[in-house]
C-alpha cells in the first residue's frame, strides 16, 4: 500500500493536472493563495438571508384540469424570482437516491481511477476538472466537477465513466427521467408566456442535455471561498437535485437568499436563453454556491437547452412598439463560444447581445 495520497497520484495523472482537483484529498487541508477571494468578492455570509425563500410550485394538477393555475404559478415565480423548488414531479425518490449514491461514489474512488477523465479543456465533452475555466481565472473555485452530455442518451453513454461500475446504468435511468421531466416544464414555460406549448421544444433544435455532478468538499475559511461564483446559467432550463447540504444562493432584490434543500424536491431555474425568448420577461437570475467547514456537498444540475445550430432571438408575438427586442438574435453556438472563453462570472455573456436603444426609446 503507497504511505501517502502523494504516492498515489502517479507521474501521469500530475502531468494531466489531476493534483489540482479537490477531491484527491490534498488541496483542501487549507486554503491556498489561488482559492482567497478579493475582500469585494467574498460571500459575507453573516449577511445571507435565510428567512426568504424561493416559491414552492406542485406539480402534481401540472398534466390534469388545473393544469392552468399551475402554469400561472410557474409563470409568476419566472417572472419574480427566475427561481422556484417543485414537488410531486414524478421523478421516483429512488432514482434521485441512487444517482446521488454514485455521485458520491464517484467522487469517494482512488483518485487514480479518475485520471483518465481529467481535462482543462473546455471542448472535452466528458470531463473530470476543478474551477470553471482554469485558464482564464485569477481566483478558483472550490469544488471539482464531473460534466458530460446527456442527449441523445445512446449517442454519449458509452463515453461516460466505466467506474464505478453502476455509473452508466443509474446515471442514464437518470437522465432519462430529468429529458421527460423538462420537457414537461418546456411545455408549460411556452404556455406561461403565451406562446404554442411546442414553441421552446421547436426552436431548440435537437436539443442539448448536459449533466454537471459537483462536489464541494469541506473547506478550512467559506468566508474567503466560493464553491461557485455568482452566475446566470447560459442554457433555457436548469434543473437542479441539491441533496440535503444547504449551499445554493438566490441574488434576490440585490440581496442573497439561501434556498434550503426540500426532501425530494427539485431546484429549477430559467437560463440566459428563456430570458433572451421571453424579450426579458421572464429572468436568467445570478446564484453561487457556498462551502462550509464540515461536510461535502453535492449538487447535480442538469442543463438543458438548444442545440448549436438553434437560433435564437425574442418571440415575435413578444415584440411590440411597447416591448422592442432587448436582444438581437443568435446562434446558440455563438453564445457558448463566449460563455467558454471567459471566467464564470455575472451575466456578462447576454450583454453582447443585447440590442442598445437611443434614450427614451425602448428600455
Amino acid at each position: 500500500m503507497p504511505s501517502t495520497m502523494e504516492d498515489v497520484l502517479t507521474h501521469e495523472a500530475k502531468a494531466n493536472g489531476v493534483e489540482k482537483l479537490m477531491s484527491n484529498g490534498i488541496n483542501h487541508l487549507q486554503v491556498q493563495d489561488t482559492y482567497i477571494l478579493p475582500p469585494s468578492e467574498r460571500p459575507r455570509l453573516s449577511e445571507v438571508s435565510y428567512s426568504e425563500s424561493i416559491p414552492v410550485v406542485d406539480l402534481q394538477d401540472l398534466d390534469g384540469p388545473n393544469r392552468t393555475r399551475v402554469v400561472q404559478e410557474i409563470c409568476l415565480a419566472c417572472e419574480e424570482d427566475g427561481f422556484f423548488q417543485i414537488l410531486n414531479h414524478g421523478v421516483p425518490e429512488a432514482t434521485m437516491k441512487s444517482m446521488m449514491g454514485i455521485a458520491k461514489e464517484f467522487f469517494e474512488m482512488p483518485v487514480e481511477d479518475r485520471a483518465c477523465l481529467y481535462s482543462e479543456d473546455t471542448n472535452q465533452r466528458v470531463r473530470l476538472s476543478t474551477s470553471f475555466n482554469i485558464s482564464k481565472e485569477k481566483v478558483l473555485n472550490w469544488r471539482d466537477y464531473l460534466l458530460h452530455p446527456c442527449h441523445p442518451l445512446e449517442e454519449f453513454i458509452g463515453s461516460w465513466p466505466e467506474k464505478p461500475a453502476a455509473y452508466r446504468e443509474i446515471a442514464g435511468n437518470y437522465a432519462a427521467e430529468m429529458r421527460a421531466l423538462i420537457l414537461r416544464l418546456m411545455a408549460a414555460v411556452s404556455e406561461a408566456l403565451g406562446l404554442d406549448s411546442d414553441y421552446l421544444n421547436r426552436i431548440f433544435g435537437k436539443h442539448s442535455q448536459l449533466m454537471d455532478i459537483m462536489y464541494y468538499p469541506p473547506c478550512p475559511n467559506p468566508d474567503i471561498t466560493l464553491g461557485t461564483p455568482r452566475h446566470s446559467d447560459a442554457r433555457g432550463i436548469t434543473v437542479l437535485m441539491q441533496g440535503n447540504v444547504s449551499g445554493l444562493q438566490v441574488l434576490r432584490n440585490g440581496k442573497w437568499v439561501a434556498v434550503e434543500p426540500i426532501p425530494n424536491a427539485f431546484v429549477v431555474n430559467m437560463g440566459d436563453q428563456l430570458q433572451v425568448v421571453s424579450n426579458g420577461r421572464f429572468r436568467s437570475v445570478e446564484h453561487r454556491a457556498v462551502t462550509n467547514t464540515s461536510t461535502a456537498r453535492i449538487s447535480i444540475p442538469t442543463f438543458y437547452g438548444p442545440s448549436e445550430e438553434a437560433f435564437i432571438a425574442p418571440a415575435e408575438s413578444l415584440v411590440d412598439e411597447q416591448h422592442p427586442a432587448l436582444y438581437k438574435g443568435f446562434k446558440f453556438g455563438e453564445f457558448m463560444k463566449i460563455f467558454w472563453g471567459q471566467e464564470l462570472k455575472n451575466k456578462t455573456v447576454l450583454d453582447h447581445f443585447k440590442i442598445e436603444y437611443p434614450e427614451n426609446n425602448g428600455k
